[in-house]
């Protein structure tokens, strides 16, 4: 009788991927999809998708960054100096650890961006890709981010075609011992 129940709970066990496999139900699944952009509270509950990119699982984003023709930017913010003689620097409390080969653009994925990290944004973009708007990128942050959210849905609204979007965020990276480095940010040009 013991045994019947252990083989029941078996089988049950090994039929449930088979049933998971229909809808995301991951937290933040039900997540609406804004139609512009996350302008706040950018740490929540993301949506499944940014319409327009591949949202890609830990699985898929180790192996685009294996193949290695995939430019991966992290997007996690920091703040800017406002003191005199520092305008406009990134303050790095302490060492920020990046996806490895990553570039790291703050405050790129804010729901609307100052003119000047538009600028920066852009013209990161343009120099990672040399020109080539089919340049695949992969956008993330941590987990439960918006701000990879917006910046991959603004680089897609500025005809850019390949856009990945990694919603699980470097935290799961990170549990599952994957490459990664210490970053520094890409200055802030002085115009």
């Amino acid at each position: 009788m013991m045994r019947m129940g252990w083989l029941t709970a078996l089988s049950f066990l090994i039929a449930l991927p088979t049933a998971a496999a229909g809808p995301d139900t991951r937290p933040g699944s039900d997540v609406a999809v804004p139609e512009g952009y996350r302008m706040e509270h950018y740490r929540a509950p993301v949506p499944a998708e940014v319409p327009g990119a591949a949202t890609v699982t830990l699985d898929e984003a180790e192996s685009l960054h294996r193949a290695g023709t995939v430019l991966f930017i992290d997007v996690m913010k920091v703040p800017r100096a406002a003191s005199a003689g520092l305008e406009g620097k990134w303050l790095v409390a302490r060492p920020h650890v990046s996806i490895k080969g990553s570039t790291w653009l703050p405050e790129v994925g804010e729901g609307t961006l100052k003119p000047e990290i538009e600028r920066y944004f852009r013209r990161n973009l343009e120099r990672l890709t040399g020109g080539d708007s089919d340049a695949p990128l992969h956008f993330y942050c941590v987990t439960d981010c918006w701000m990879s959210w917006n910046a991959a849905k603004r680089a897609l609204s500025w005809g850019y075609g390949k856009a990945y979007w990694y919603r699980d965020g470097i935290e799961v990276w990170q549990q599952f011992d994957l490459l990664t480095e210490t970053v520094d940010p890409v200055p802030l040009p002085r115009d």
